[in-house]
């Protein structure tokens, strides 16, 4: 079987999953909660084998608030097909008893069938700002002879700016009013300067070797998908780092896709853990550009294939608004990484202020008291 009929396969039994074996299964369950009270708060994400990050702000605040939560995560795609199946079907019993499901990423089982009124499904959207088109926007992400709504079910998708509302509602197809800028959750951390203390110090601690470098932070995003995932740029990069000499580091940070395939990052520390630590970053369509807006430090866009990317994904934005240093070759890349790293990157604030609006440390707490999730005392 090649690589074409195989992914034709797994569409298809993706899509009786999705279309008939879930939507009974929940079914079923409803009938048998039917009487009980809907009362559960769920957390859940097929991505990551722990609490994703773009949770664990809210995690804690409802922890701290006096709420008891359940956690379904874990990544689908380092199980058997068998295994990724048991695991949705777990997660369509727990989604019958919920009344908050918090999400982070595109998440199969929740938008597999008409869910019940009272649970109310938030989806903490991963990624700042508008970069990269996404969803129904582009021909890239939804399979061609998908059925169903990808996005169906959400009553709440928070962004990270005014900006943001009117794209990304067109990208879900969702109303308007679901998409609400109330600030992305894992921005909060940001914010707090004993975070970015504390990631200064562990980085020290961790790469001593590195005290006292330019550091310079390459992370983009992957080509292709989930499945068979590509990086382009790395010989460039690895250049780079020969032709600034010594008195200069770059950390590589790929995808995680990519990294479980070439294991090319050369560093240990979680991407959002380093921003506080570089002196500059390049990346090319990764919403990291975004949220390292939040730092007012300088970055570079390097994009070897922007016109190809262009033509068959698109951007929200003009890609050329979104940084005076953008390199599609080698060359330019390193004269851009020379001019930029000393830059006092004045050009950030209205950037991010365009993309980062409501986003303010607070977030979280935005987030959960428009849901109603208040502190468990206060409702006594």
């Amino acid at each position: 079987m090649n690589h074409f009929q195989d992914f034709q396969l797994k569409q298809t039994f993706k899509q009786i999953l999705q279309l008939v074996i879930l939507p009974c299964v929940y079914g079923f369950w409803r009938v048998v909660y039917f009487r009980r009270p809907v009362d559960r708060i769920v957390m859940a994400d097929a991505h990551h084998d722990t609490m994703p990050y773009s949770m664990e702000n809210v995690y804690q605040e409802l922890i701290r608030r006096g709420y008891t939560v359940t956690t379904d995560i874990c990544s689908y795609q380092n199980m058997s097909a068998l295994g990724s199946c048991l695991r949705a079907l777990r997660f369509m019993r727990l989604y019958a008893q919920a009344k908050y499901v918090f999400i982070c990423d595109n998440f199969l089982p929740v938008v597999s069938c008409r869910k019940n009124s009272n649970t109310t499904v938030i989806q903490l959207w991963h990624s700042c700002g508008l970069l990269k088109k996404m969803g129904y926007g582009t021909q890239e992400d939804v399979p061609k002879g998908y059925r169903g709504q990808m996005y169906r079910n959400y009553d709440l998708v928070t962004v990270s700016a005014p900006s943001c509302v009117g794209p990304l509602s067109g990208g879900m197809r969702l109303d308007a009013e679901r998409v609400k800028p109330l600030g992305v959750s894992r921005t909060d951390n940001y914010f707090s300067h004993r975070w970015r203390e504390t990631c200064v110090k562990e980085f020290q601690e961790q790469y001593p070797q590195w005290n006292g470098k330019k550091l310079i932070l390459w992370a983009p995003t992957f080509r292709g998908n989930a499945g068979s995932p590509t990086q382009v740029g790395v010989e460039a990069v690895d250049r780079l780092e020969k032709m600034l000499g010594s008195d200069y580091v770059v950390i590589r940070k790929v995808h995680p896709y990519v990294d479980a395939r070439y294991h090319l990052s050369n560093c240990d520390i979680p991407t959002e853990r380093l921003f506080p630590v570089i002196d500059l970053l390049i990346s090319d369509y990764s919403s990291v550009v975004c949220e390292f807006m939040a730092f007012e430090k300088p970055y570079v866009l390097f994009a070897p294939d922007l016109r190809e990317f262009s033509g068959k994904r698109g951007f929200y934005v003009p890609y050329e608004s979104l940084s005076p240093y953008i390199a599609e070759d080698e060359d330019r890349l390193h004269r851009c990484v020379l001019e930029a790293v000393n830059d006092p990157a004045d050009w950030v604030e209205p950037l991010r202020e365009f993309h980062l609006q409501a986003c303010d440390g607070n977030a979280t707490g935005r987030i959960l008291d428009y849901v109603g999730l208040k502190e468990v005392y206060a409702n006594v």
